[in-house]
Parts: C-alpha cells; sequence; structure tokens
C-alpha cells in the first residue's frame, strides 16, 4: 500500500498503474521506438490534421522578430522551424527534448532543410528546465505535456523561465465535447490506432499507450487550473475540431 503522505508513489502509464520513478523510463521507450516514424504517428493519430494545428499554434502565439523561445518536447521539429521564422535571424529557438533519439531526428531534419542559425538543441527534463529564470519570451509545448510525469512541476518550471509579460501556450490532444463524435474518436483510438501502428510502424503497444495517454490527460478546465495554480495569469484555451486538441495560454505578471 502507498504511504497517505506520498500520494505520488504511483502514477499512470496509460491505463497501468507504475511507479513514478518507472514512468520517465517507460515513456522514453515508446519515444524511441516511434522516434524514426513521428511524422506517421502524428498523421495516424491525427488523420494528417496535425499539420494544420501546428501552423495556427505558432501563427496565433505572442512572438516577433528577436525573441528566443523554448520548444519543449520539441520531436522532429516542426514547432521550432515554424518558430524560426516568426522570430527572424536576430531570434533564437531552444528545442527541448528529454528522448535523444527525437531531439537527434529533429536536429537533423533542421539541418537538412538549411536551418542551422538561431538554433540551439538541449536534451532537458521539463520538470527541471536547466535555465536561469525569466530567459525566453514565450515557451511552447506541443503534444508533449501528457507525458510529462510531474505536470504540475513542468508548468512551475514553464512560468519560471518565462520573462515577464511572457507567454507560455500548450497544444494538446483534450477531451472531445461532441457527444455523438466520442465513439467514433474512441474507435479509431482505440482499435484502428494500434492496428495501423503495428501495419506500418511495427509497434502496436507504443501507439496503444498514445491512445490512453490522452484519455489520461487533464481536460480543458481542469488544465487551465492547473496553469493558474502554477503561477500563470489570464489563462484561457480554445478548443480546435470539438475538443479533439486544446490550446492553452497563460502569461508571466
Amino acid at each position: 500500500m502507498s504511504d497517505p503522505a506520498h500520494p505520488s508513489d504511483t502514477t499512470h502509464f496509460g491505463y497501468r498503474e507504475v511507479p513514478t520513478g518507472d514512468k520517465q523510463k517507460l515513456v522514453g521507450q515508446v519515444f524511441s521506438s516511434v522516434a524514426g516514424n513521428y511524422d506517421l504517428m502524428n498523421d495516424l493519430m491525427s488523420l494528417g490534421i496535425h499539420r494544420v494545428w501546428k501552423r495556427y499554434f505558432v501563427a496565433t502565439a505572442q512572438v516577433g522578430k528577436g525573441d528566443r523561445v523554448l520548444d519543449l518536447a520539441g520531436g522532429t521539429g516542426d514547432i521550432a522551424a515554424l518558430l524560426k521564422d516568426r522570430v527572424g535571424d536576430a531570434g533564437e529557438v531552444v528545442l527541448g527534448d528529454i528522448n535523444a533519439g527525437m531531439l537527434r531526428v529533429g536536429r537533423d531534419r533542421l539541418t537538412d532543410r538549411g536551418l542551422v542559425r538561431g538554433l540551439e538543441y538541449v536534451q532537458c527534463n521539463a520538470e527541471q528546465l536547466p535555465f536561469p529564470d525569466a530567459s525566453f519570451d514565450l515557451v511552447t509545448i506541443a503534444f508533449g505535456l501528457r507525458n510529462v510525469t510531474d505536470k504540475d512541476a513542468a508548468l512551475r518550471e514553464m512560468q519560471r523561465v518565462l520573462k515577464v509579460g511572457g507567454q507560455a501556450r500548450v497544444l494538446e490532444f483534450s477531451e472531445v465535447q461532441a457527444d455523438w463524435f466520442k465513439p467514433l474518436y474512441d474507435f479509431h483510438s482505440f482499435k484502428v490506432l494500434p492496428r495501423l501502428g503495428q501495419l506500418f510502424a511495427h509497434d502496436a503497444g507504443s501507439y496503444r499507450y498514445l491512445a490512453e495517454s490522452i484519455r489520461r490527460h487533464p481536460p480543458q478546465d481542469e488544465l487551465k487550473a492547473m496553469m493558474e495554480a502554477a503561477g500563470f495569469a489570464r489563462v484561457d484555451y480554445r478548443n480546435l475540431n470539438a475538443g479533439i486538441v486544446a490550446i492553452h495560454t497563460g502569461y508571466r505578471v
């Protein structure tokens, strides 16, 4: 039995309860497995719409030329590339990811696209960021927060490294709002997605975890309250595509 004084002795890994200390390793195994097929994974999970979501996420961010931006759980660099266009030659984008395989894929892809200047790559844990206070004008995390073990700690760290007036943005799968669509979404997530993962990536288990992790992620209003508790001001969110994903925004004041 867990010690009541330490309620975080276990946490969820998809629908499984695992020791808190094991989740980071288990999530790391998932993303090491899917790193080479990350774009395919996102296409299968979102039916290809993730590219539109990401463009909208960056296009509506509070960021300008010369800004310094941190993109956490940066994956294969999709968000970092879009942000680099926004900050221009005078700005800097730091792509952070806890998984070395994902970080390597992102660096190689951005380098192949000729994006070299003004980009930095840092392997880091979102719960303990290796940056001083007030280091960034904008902090983003897209499709990564749900995989963090201690989401509250990660949100506090995002708030800490923001400059006063800076913005944090979270793009994440969320709770579908349309009742009629929920059965179709569940069927795709739990029946179709793992089979597609097995067919195209020979890895049904990782894709099953990713579907389960979406259902365990805090829904819109709960995540908003968590951001407020982490110290963010003017927290709000916008649902996209009936709440399949949501963009949460907060500010450091």
